[in-house]
C-alpha cells in the first residue's frame, strides 16, 4: 500500500508546464533534421527523374533507331520531377 505524501513536498511537474531549454533543443534538433531530410529527398527527386527518364528515352532511341526521345525523357523526367517536389513539398 502507497504511504501518504507530505503536503509540503513540491508536486512532481505536469505535461502542462512550459518546455525547459534542454525539451526545446531536442525539438528544434528533430525539425532541423527532418528539413535537411526533406531538402536532399527533392535534390534526388530533381536528378533520378531526368537519368531515369533520359535512361529510358536512349533505350528507346536505340531499339527504335531514332535520336529525338532522349532530349523528350530528359525534359519531361524534369517536369515530372519538378511536379512531384511541389505536389509533395508545396502544399503544406
Amino acid at each position: 500500500m502507497a504511504e501518504p505524501t507530505d503536503p509540503s513536498e513540491p508536486l512532481p511537474p505536469d505535461d502542462a508546464s512550459p518546455p525547459d531549454a534542454a525539451t526545446e533543443a531536442e525539438r528544434l534538433r528533430r525539425f532541423n533534421t527532418s528539413e535537411q531530410d526533406s531538402a536532399w529527398r527533392a535534390i534526388a527527386y530533381l536528378l533520378s527523374g531526368p537519368l531515369i527518364y533520359g535512361g529510358l528515352g536512349a533505350l528507346a532511341d536505340h531499339w527504335l533507331g531514332t535520336s529525338w526521345l532522349v532530349g523528350v525523357g530528359i525534359v519531361g523526367g524534369m517536369a515530372l520531377s519538378l511536379y512531384l517536389i511541389w505536389f509533395r513539398y508545396g502544399t503544406h
